[in-house]
C-alpha cells in the first residue's frame, strides 16, 4: 500500500517523503562514523517495508522513528540508535522549549533564534531563571524606547505598538546592548564607543577603566594610541625610556579577558594606530606573535601615504609628542609589511582616515581618529552610535521590491533608533554630552544575499551591484528625509550649527543616519543572512556549546525542492563541500545564484562594498574573502583599489590565515571530520573579535 501523508505533530497533514528519512539516518549515521547515505538508503528502505506491511496510509512521525530505531538496532547499529534517540530527545526539549516561550507560533522564531535568545537576551532572575520569552522582550524593548514620545507627543502607546510589531515580525532589529537592556537597571543601549588614549600614565589607566565598565555594559570599544609616545622616546617626569603603544594595547587586551559583556560575552576592541608613527611596523606585525586576541587592528592610512607608497618614495615617521620627523622609511616597503601581515594573520585592517574626515559631519567638534570594533563606525572620542538593522528578505513579495514598504521600515526605524538616544543611560557624562550634541545613529540592512538568491540575482552581477546601489541610495535618502522631518518637529541635533549641514538646509535631527554593520547575532534572531555578506556555505554544521546543528540554507532548500534536488546523494556532496559549484545535477543558473564568498572574486566583493559606502553616511563593515591560495599581490591590489574606490576601510580575510577562525570548509576543520562547519555566531565578520 502506498503512503502518501504522515501527521505531523501538531496533527496536519504533509506529503510523505522517504528523501527525509534518508537524510535522518545518514545525520545519525554520520555522527557516529558509521557509514554514509548508500547505508542511510538501504535502512530507509527497510523501515519503507514495514510501513507498507503494517499498511499504514499515514503514519504519524512519531511511529516512523519508532520503526527507524527498531531497525537501526535490528541491523546491529546500538551506537547510530542511540545517536538517532539523542537527537530526537534533544529535538524534542527544543519543541518544547519554544513551546514554553511562546515563539513557535506568534513569532515563527527559528530553532537558533530561539536558542540565541534564551542563552543571551532574555531577562533572568537572581537565580538564573528565565523570566520572559521573545515575545515578551520585544514588547519591554518597545515599550522602553517608546517612553521617548512623550517628550514631544501623547503617542506613547501608538509607538510602542508599532516598535514591537516592526521588531517581532524581524523587519528590523536593534544592535544587541537594545535588545538586552532595554528596561532593565543598566539601561545603556549603545553598541559602539571611541575612547581617546592619552600619552600619560593617568589617561590611559582612566581610559581602561572606562573601557571595563562599557564592556560589563555590553558595548564595544575603539581606540587610537596614535598619540602614545614611540617606544625608547623619554619621558621626562622621570627621565626613563617610554615603552610605547604596543605594551598598553596588551594591558587593554588582558584587562577585556576578565571582563564579560553584561556577564554573556567578551569585549570587543579595535585598535588603531597612524601609518606615520614610529612604532608602525611592531603595531602591523603584532598578530604574528599571536597577541591581542580581543582586538581587531587596523593602521589609520593617510593620503599622503598612499600616494607616497604607489609612487615608491620615501615616507616620514612622525614623533607625536614632538610633532617631528624621526625618520624616513620607503612607504612601498612598509606597505608591502601590512599586506603581508594581512594576508597571514587577516590583521591589520586598513581605515582610510582622511577619506573619513572629509565626510565628517562635524570637523569643527573635533577629528575623527578610530572606529568601532569592525570598523564600519567612525566616532570622535567619547561618541557612541545605536545601530539598527533593515531585514531586506521582509521587502520581497511575489518576487519583487515592495518599495512603499521599504520607505515605512526606515522611516519607522530611523524614530526608532532617535528614541533610543533619547532614553538611553550613558555610562559617562562625555559620553552623553557628544552623543546628545550629534544624535549619530546607524541604519543599516541585513540579509542582502537572501535577497538576491530570492530574486534569482547573482552576487556580484552587474545586476546585483545596480540593485545595492538602488536599495542603499533609497534607504540613505528616506532615512535623510525622515531626520529632516524628525529636525522640524523635534529640533535638529545641538551641534547643527557647527556642521556641514549648516547653511545647506533648514535643520536635521541625526548628523549621520546609516551604517553598515555585520549584524552578528541579530541577523541569527532574523534568520537571515548577516550584513551585505554573500553566503558562507549553502549547507553546513553548526557548532554550539553541547553539540552540532546540522543546517541548510533556507533560500537553497526551498527552490532546490521545487527542482526536486534535495536527493540524498546530492545533499551529501553539499554537505561536504559547503558549495553547489562542483555537484552534479545542479543547473548552472542555481549555482550562479548560490555562489559562497570563496566563489566570488575578491574584486566583486569589494566593488560591491564600494557601492554600498557610496550611499552610507558612515562606513560598511565588509569582508574581502580571499581563498587560502591567494597571493600577498592580490590583498595589495585589493587595499589599492579600496583607496581609489573612496572606501573608508577595508579588511581582507584569507582562509586559513587565522588560528581561531571561525569558518572551516570540510577536512579542514579536523582530520576526521569531512563536513563543512562554522562557529555559533558567524554572520560575516570574520574578525572574531566581533559579535554584535
Amino acid at each position: 500500500m502506498e503512503i502518501k501523508f504522515v501527521k505531523k505533530r501538531d496533527g496536519k497533514l504533509q506529503e510523505f517523503s522517504d528523501k527525509k528519512i534518508t537524510t535522518a539516518i545518514y545525520k545519525a549515521l554520520k555522527a557516529t562514523k558509521k557509514g554514509g547515505f548508500p547505508l542511510a538508503k538501504k535502512l530507509s528502505i527497510e523501515v519503507i517495508d514495514v510501513l507498507k506491511k503494517e499498511k499504514y496510509i499515514c503514519p504519524s512521525v512519531e511511529h516512523i522513528q519508532d520503526i527507524v530505531e527498531k531497525i537501526l538496532m535490528k541491523n546491529n547499529l546500538p551506537e547510530v540508535a542511540r545517536s538517532y534517540i539523542v537527537y530526537r530527545e534533544k529535538r524534542k526539549q527544543i519543541r518544547e522549549s519554544k513551546e514554553i516561550f511562546g515563539v513557535q507560533d506568534r513569532l515563527k522564531l527559528s530553532l537558533n533564534a530561539s536558542g540565541i535568545l534564551k542563552k543571551r537576551y532574555l531577562l533572568r532572575d537572581e537565580s538564573g531563571k528565565i523570566v520572559e520569552n521573545p515575545e515578551q522582550m520585544f514588547n519591554r524593548v518597545a515599550k522602553t524606547i517608546a517612553e521617548a514620545e512623550k517628550n514631544w507627543s501623547n503617542s506613547v502607546s501608538e509607538y510602542q505598538e508599532k516598535f514591537y510589531e516592526l521588531m517581532q515580525s524581524l523587519q528590523f532589529l536593534p544592535n544587541s546592548p537594545t535588545l538586552m537592556n532595554a528596561g532593565t537597571k543598566l539601561g545603556q543601549l549603545s553598541a559602539c564607543f571611541v575612547l581617546p588614549v592619552p600619552d600619560s600614565i593617568e589617561g590611559i589607566f582612566e581610559t581602561l577603566k572606562n573601557m571595563a565598565l562599557i564592556h560589563q555594559s555590553g558595548g564595544g570599544t575603539g581606540f587610537s594610541f596614535s598619540s602614545i609616545r614611540p617606544e625608547g622616546d623619554i619621558v621626562r617626569s622621570t627621565m626613563g625610556r617610554a615603552s610605547g603603544p604596543i605594551s598598553f594595547l596588551e594591558i587593554y587586551d588582558s584587562a577585556t579577558d576578565v571582563v564579560k559583556q553584561g556577564g554573556r560575552r567578551r569585549g570587543a576592541n579595535m585598535g588603531v594606530l597612524r601609518v606615520d608613527h614610529p612604532d608602525i611596523i611592531e603595531f602591523v606585525t603584532s598578530k604574528r606573535k599571536n597577541i591581542l586576541t580581543n582586538f581587531n587592528i587596523s593602521v589609520a592610512i593617510t593620503d599622503r601615504f598612499m600616494k607616497k607608497a604607489i609612487a615608491r618614495e620615501k615616507f616620514d615617521l612622525i614623533n607625536p609628542r614632538t610633532g617631528k620627523p624621526v625618520k624616513s622609511i620607503p612607504a612601498d616597503e612598509l606597505f608591502d609589511i601590512i599586506c603581508q601581515c594581512a594576508w597571514e594573520t587577516g590583521d591589520p585592517g586598513l581605515i582610510f582616515i582622511d577619506e573619513i574626515n572629509r565626510k565628517n559631519p562635524t570637523p569643527e567638534i573635533g577629528s575623527i581618529e578610530s572606529t568601532n570594533p569592525c570598523g564600519e563606525q567612525p566616532l570622535l572620542n567619547y561618541e557612541s552610535c545605536n545601530l539598527g538593522s533593515i531585514n531586506l528578505t521582509k521587502i520581497i513579495e511575489k518576487n519583487t521590491i515592495n518599495w512603499e514598504k521599504l520607505k515605512e521600515i526606515v522611516q519607522l526605524s530611523v524614530r526608532f533608533l532617535d528614541d533610543v538616544i533619547e532614553v538611553n543611560k550613558y555610562p559617562f557624562e562625555q559620553i552623553r554630552n557628544i552623543t546628545l550634541g550629534n544624535r549619530k545613529i546607524g541604519l543599516g540592512v541585513m540579509g542582502w544575499a537572501d535577497m538576491l538568491a530570492e530574486l534569482e540575482i547573482e552576487y556580484g552581477s552587474k545586476e546585483s551591484i545596480k540593485l545595492a546601489g538602488e536599495i542603499m541610495g533609497f534607504i540613505n535618502k528616506t532615512a535623510f528625509e525622515y531626520s529632516v522631518k524628525l529636525g522640524r518637529e523635534r529640533g535638529s541635533f545641538p551641534n547643527f550649527s557647527k556642521s556641514i549641514y549648516t547653511n545647506k538646509i533648514d535643520c536635521l535631527r541625526n548628523c549621520t543616519r546609516t551604517t553598515i554593520a555585520p549584524t552578528g547575532t541579530i541577523s541569527i534572531i532574523a534568520n537571515c543572512s548577516s550584513g551585505i555578506e554573500p553566503f558562507f556555505a549553502i549547507a553546513y554544521i553548526r557548532r554550539i556549546s553541547g553539540g552540532s546543528m546540522f543546517e541548510v540554507n533556507p533560500i537553497w532548500e526551498k527552490k532546490a525542492d521545487s527542482l526536486n534536488l534535495l536527493k540524498p546523494e546530492i545533499m551529501a556532496e553539499i554537505i561536504k563541500k559547503g558549495s553547489v559549484n562542483n555537484v552534479k545535477g545542479i543547473p548552472e543558473k542555481m549555482k550562479k545564484i548560490f555562489r559562497t564568498a570563496l566563489e566570488i572574486k575578491p574584486e566583486l566583493h569589494l566593488l560591491m562594498q564600494a557601492t554600498f559606502q557610496k550611499y552610507t553616511d558612515n562606513a560598511v563593515s565588509k569582508t574581502i574573502n580571499l581563498a587560502e591560495d591567494a597571493s600577498i599581490k592580490q590583498v595589495k591590489n585589493i587595499f589599492t583599489s579600496a583607496y581609489k574606490l573612496r572606501c573608508k576601510g577595508t579588511t581582507v580575510f584569507r582562509y586559513g590565515s587565522k588560528p581561531s577562525q571561525v569558518l572551516y570548509l570540510g577536512e579542514d576543520f579536523a582530520e576526521d571530520i569531512d563536513y563543512l562547519s562554522l562557529g555559533e555566531e558567524f554572520a560575516g565578520c570574520s574578525r572574531t573579535t566581533c559579535n554584535f
